[in-house]
């Protein structure tokens, strides 16, 4: 077994993280027989010193591969047991430790806390964050994964899968097993006809790309961005308001109160990290100006009372109904901002 022996992997995305686990097992085990060799702890019942015991024990078999999922159930001030197994690892043992989620969905998930990273480290371990990753960091992370897989992708062939899938990454693993089977280990590169068949309903697409094509004006865009949010990525309609009352919120945030950066601009809406969604704010509050910046409040305020059912209408149709009336605001610029009403174009 060449495998590492500790692994530590986590990532926010539960199928993708599952498959990476699945992996990391097959490796470890190697040519190796799973029934003699490994033992697996999954589910939210099993304690840390069984796993304990389970690679401290000698195995007539010889090496042996313990694997513990569903360890983001545990706080810090229980993994004294794993923490003194890392201390002195069994050197016949490979141990692949999965933080995901707990099965019941009564328990609280942690998240990896600071001395179990540093444990894995020290005991010469590696830490695999499986992803994927969020806004520009998920390029490249989708570049990496085409790249790896056992089909070629041409340029266009790409942009469609990442165009479907959206957020829905996690059928990645599966349409390229399916493209395998089909067109065989190595072909390609593969064009969108040869792909479209076997990508399935559209996934969800994250909140960015819903106000990116508000402040565009592409009320068509935008609507359909609103209903992948419900239908492929599983949102509710009041979360994809939520998400707008932020973004509308921001903006009547800004406007007027002076601001000159994006510094400045992260600093007053109590921003950490990145300044760019302060950036964007700002310079959408300015090429709306006051007057659409209080039409827009008030459209969220009438689209809020009609989801919680003042009319009756559906709530997927009062959702795309607001999404397009806002892109529409955007749409009607060219103004003289805060000085006078906007010019038609």
């Amino acid at each position: 077994m060449s495998a590492p022996r500790v692994q530590l992997l986590k990532g926010s995305n539960a199928t993708v993280l599952s498959n990476a686990a699945h992996d990391a097992v097959v490796a470890a085990v190697g040519d190796a027989s799973r029934a003699e060799v490994l033992d697996e702890f999954v589910g939210d019942d099993y304690d840390l010193q069984a796993v304990v015991l389970a690679a401290t024990t000698v195995s007539m078999f010889g090496d042996r591969v313990v694997v513990a999922r569903n360890l983001a159930r545990f706080p810090a001030a229980e993994l004294t047991p794993l923490l003194e197994l890392l201390e002195d690892p069994p050197p016949d043992a490979s141990i692949v430790l999965v933080w995901d989620k707990p099965t019941a969905s009564s328990l609280k998930a942690h998240p990896v806390p600071k001395k179990l990273a540093d444990a894995v480290t020290a005991a010469g371990g590696t830490i695999t964050d499986t992803g994927p990753p969020s806004g520009k960091a998920l390029g490249a992370w989708l570049a990496d994964r085409f790249d790896s897989a056992p089909v070629q992708f041409g340029p266009a062939a790409r942009r469609l899968v990442t165009e479907r899938l959206g957020e829905d990454v996690a059928r990645l693993d599966e349409l390229f097993v399916t493209l395998e089977g089909v067109h065989g280990t190595g072909a390609g590169p593969l064009g969108p006809d040869e792909v479209e068949p076997y990508l399935g309903d559209a996934g969800g697409v994250p909140p960015w790309d819903l106000t990116d094509a508000i402040d565009a004006g592409d009320a068509g865009r935008a609507v359909a961005l609103a209903r992948r949010m419900i239908a492929g990525g599983g949102r509710h309609p009041l979360q994809v308001m939520a998400t707008l009352g932020t973004y509308v919120e921001r903006m009547l945030r800004l406007d007027g109160a002076g601001v000159r950066d994006e510094k400045a601009a992260a600093a007053l809406l109590g921003l950490k990290g990145s300044t760019f969604p302060a950036k964007k704010a700002m310079q959408q509050a300015a090429a709306l100006g006051p007057d659409r910046l209080v039409r827009a409040a008030v459209l969220l305020a009438e689209a809020d009372l009609d989801l919680r059912g003042r009319t009756g209408t559906p709530a997927e149709q009062v959702l795309e109904v607001l999404v397009g009336r806002l892109a529409r605001l955007s749409a009607r610029r060219g103004g003289a901002g805060r000085s006078g009403p906007a010019r038609r174009k």
